[in-house]
């Protein structure tokens, strides 16, 4: 109901406001792409390909969760005015989505990008995405391969869009794939020194990192409906913990989870509060503030605190081709 009445609300924002200054009106005057986002990982990802010849924006503010966020009417205005809007896709973002779908012009171009690039024969489901429920898990931007499809998809429909910048976006992908592989290669290294490679986190972000990288996921506190697991499967979780000798279980720097804490005490693990999903590290315009900084850093916490060697992920440079000009909202 509250997404109905947001949804007419926008219908009618757009009706009083026009959507003056189209797409083609902005390219007969020279003016930049206005390319909009939904993740700040997407952001970031989208931001490295575009550099300064589009202007890139979030919707989606940092350590939110994407899930359930709910964009306030404004964002209809902002979405009118977009010529490209990149969202994650395989069923992330609904509400975004669903207001995407009524404030776009016609002229601009909504791509999924993780419907893109993920067949359905290869969705994964699993505890927090269960089939039943008919949404596969979405976060397919943990695993650097997947990333740098993303990047691919990006860079066609921006030459698509803006043909002149071509060679700017080839070679904007260039770098950002460069700096993707060598995040791999060394998540490779890392992996083999990691003696038990099982993860149990407070958000299944995961799975797809899980299949390309040997790891394994065995859990995740937030569960299907978003809501605190039941006593039951708290009690599940501790006695899988002690009976897989995993030395350590992850939660959200963002997101504090006293059960996850209860849970790795009660099975004598280490709980460690670090990891990142949406929200990147530093502030924006720092090195690390980039997809490749969050991966980088969610991976040296997870091997270490595994008992693995990062040294690997650590000599990962972190310096972009080029600053990131990108807008994220906070």
């Amino acid at each position: 109901m509250r997404r109905r009445i947001l949804l007419v609300g926008v219908l009618l924002l757009l009706s009083a406001c026009g959507t003056t200054g189209s797409s083609s009106e902005r390219a007969q005057g020279g003016d930049p792409l206005q390319v909009l986002t939904t993740v700040a990982p997407i952001t970031s990802i989208v931001g490295s390909i575009a550099g300064d010849r589009a202007e890139v924006a979030g919707l989606i503010p940092e350590g939110t969760n994407s899930h359930t966020f709910e964009p306030p009417p404004s964002t209809a205005a902002s979405l009118a005015r977009a010529d490209v809007l990149f969202l994650n896709g395989l069923q992330l973002e609904d509400p975004t989505l669903e207001l995407a779908e009524v404030s776009l012009s016609q002229e601009a171009q909504m791509v999924l990008l993780g419907d893109r690039v993920l067949s359905e024969d290869a969705y994964v489901y699993d505890f927090s995405f269960p089939e039943e429920a008919g949404k596969p898990n979405p976060h397919t931007w943990t695993n650097p391969p997947m990333a740098i499809e993303y990047a691919e998809v990006v860079t066609d429909v921006l030459i698509e869009r803006d043909p002149e910048g071509e060679s700017t976006y080839s070679e904007n992908l260039g770098a950002f794939t460069s700096r993707a592989r060598a995040l791999d290669a060394a998540m490779r290294t890392a992996s083999a020194t990691v003696p038990v490679r099982k993860l149990l986190t407070y958000h299944d972000a995961y799975a797809y990192f899980a299949r390309t990288y040997g790891w394994e996921v065995i859990g995740a506190i937030q569960v299907a409906d978003f809501e605190e697991p039941t006593p039951r499967e708290v009690a599940e979780l501790i006695a899988q913990l002690r009976g897989e000798n995993v030395p350590a279980i992850f939660g959200s720097e963002v997101f504090p989870s006293p059960v996850l804490e209860q849970i790795g005490r009660e099975a004598g693990v280490r709980y460690v509060d670090e990891l990142r999903d949406d929200d990147l590290p530093g502030e924006p315009g720092d090195p690390e503030h980039s997809w490749l900084g969050l991966m980088r850093s969610n991976f040296i916490t997870m091997v270490d605190g595994l008992g693995g060697d990062s040294s690997a992920l650590q000599a990962v440079a972190l310096e972009p081709a080029l600053p990131d000009q990108a807008e994220y909202p906070q």
